[in-house]
């Protein structure tokens, strides 16, 4: 299952707080598509993923999608 969150419009650290809120609602495995406009995302989102061991799967185009490890 992938669980889409449109950030778009959101600034810091607006993208990776609805990111953290969303994790525990899908299935280790399974991932979360995040699509943010606000150019910190690109920093913030894969630095999220490496402190909350997360995989981040790609990182394209203002979307990112993360894969729930754990």
């Amino acid at each position: 299952m992938n669980l889409d969150l449109d950030c778009r419009g959101l600034l810091c650290p607006l993208p990776v707080i609805k990111l953290a809120q969303a994790l525990p609602t899908v299935a280790v495995g399974d991932t979360i598509t995040i699509l943010a406009d606000d150019p910190a995302a690109a920093t913030d989102i894969p630095a999220w993923c490496r402190m909350r061991a997360q995989e981040l799967v790609s990182a394209l185009d203002h979307q990112y999608v993360v894969r729930r490890l754990s």
